[in-house]
């Protein structure tokens, strides 16, 4: 399936190249004499698309296939919707308040869990993504095609945070109508949740991304990525009060992102009285928003250096050798 969207990405570059070559083809036929073969050269500038609108538009067309895959696959739809009814279950189960408040702790949990279902799209489900892609020779023949490698990033880009911001919407709409979750309180709390969960977005994809370019094989990334994930889901505050944690534990949870983006969400979903539940007592927006900012910017400075030095490291022979490694694993394995 994915060597067919990376040929149809491969192959719209290349139609939209082509198409360009022959406007500055027969434009120069037609005038290549003194000033005029000028002309037309800003002719052809001007006619033919400028290489990073093919590459996003190559990158919009490569993220629709996807998605249509996705959308068309049960058991990949399936692997998302498990998520969402493991914290319907949850939210079903808990029928205490949260200390303090007359907050419901499943509404508490809910708005938890929605950030790390936005941080594990993000930090888990993409880095397997690419290590996956990599093995199947995606990048290696990306490589070869012009603007292959932005392409790519720009289709994975749209396919992750469709994904995304598609479990978040089943998630609280399915809490709202099963197990009368907490949905934002007026215009003001759907700007929050908004921005929380672009900017959370933000912060962990370069990140999974960057992640995604040094995991060495498909079979270990699971593990390497998802014992931390989940070390912090249970550290962040995602599922429970943060008051309730030591506060070293506190301190370290809050160097990461998963601990902002679930308060964020909780100051988008829960009533003001939730925050005497807050370590400070207060939501703390602004923090929320500078320390997602610099996890953000940490995660492209680290995401494209660590790719372009994959995609230059790709080459036939060490495909074929990983290829040859995994056979002698599973052989061993059987």
């Amino acid at each position: 399936m994915r060597r067919d969207i990376t040929g149809d990405m491969a192959e719209g570059i290349g139609t939209t190249d082509r198409a360009t070559e022959q406007t500055s083809d027969g434009g120069t036929g037609q005038a290549t004499d003194g000033g005029t073969g000028q002309a037309t050269d800003g002719a052809t500038r001007q006619t033919g698309p400028r290489p990073h609108r093919r590459y996003w538009r190559a990158g919009f067309l490569r993220g629709g296939i996807e998605l249509r895959h996705l959308v068309r696959n049960p058991k990949e739809m399936s692997g998302h919707l498990v998520n969402v009814v493991v914290a319907l279950l949850l939210a079903g189960y808990i029928s205490d308040k949260v200390p303090g408040t007359h907050v419901p702790m499943a509404h508490l949990t809910l708005a938890g869990f929605a950030a790390y279902l936005l941080f594990q799209i993000g930090l888990v489900n993409l880095p397997q993504i690419l290590v996956t892609e990599r093995e199947e020779g995606a990048l290696l023949r990306l490589r070869a095609t012009p603007g292959g490698i932005p392409a790519y990033l720009v289709a994975k880009s749209l396919m992750v945070v469709a994904m995304a911001l598609g479990t978040l919407v089943v998630l609280l709409g399915a809490a709202a109508l099963l197990v009368d979750g907490p949905l934002p309180h007026g215009p003001g709390g759907w700007l929050t949740l908004l921005w929380v969960s672009a900017l959370g977005l933000l912060a962990v994809v370069p990140l999974g991304a960057a992640i995604g370019a040094v995991l060495p094989n498909p079979r270990e990334a699971l593990a390497l990525i998802m014992l931390p994930a989940m070390g912090l889901l249970i550290t962040s505050g995602a599922m429970f009060p943060l008051t309730q944690l030591p506060v070293v534990v506190q301190k370290i949870a809050s160097v990461f992102p998963l601990k902002w983006m679930a308060q964020g969400l909780r100051s988008a979903l829960l009533p003001d009285a939730a925050r005497a539940a807050e370590p400070a007592g207060s939501w703390e927006l602004p923090t929320v928003a500078l320390i997602l900012t610099a996890w953000a910017a940490l995660g492209f400075l680290l995401a494209v250096p660590l790719l372009r030095r994959a995609a230059r490291r790709e080459s036939g022979s060490r495909l074929t050798e990983r290829h040859r490694k995994a056979g002698l694993g599973g052989a061993r394995t059987a």
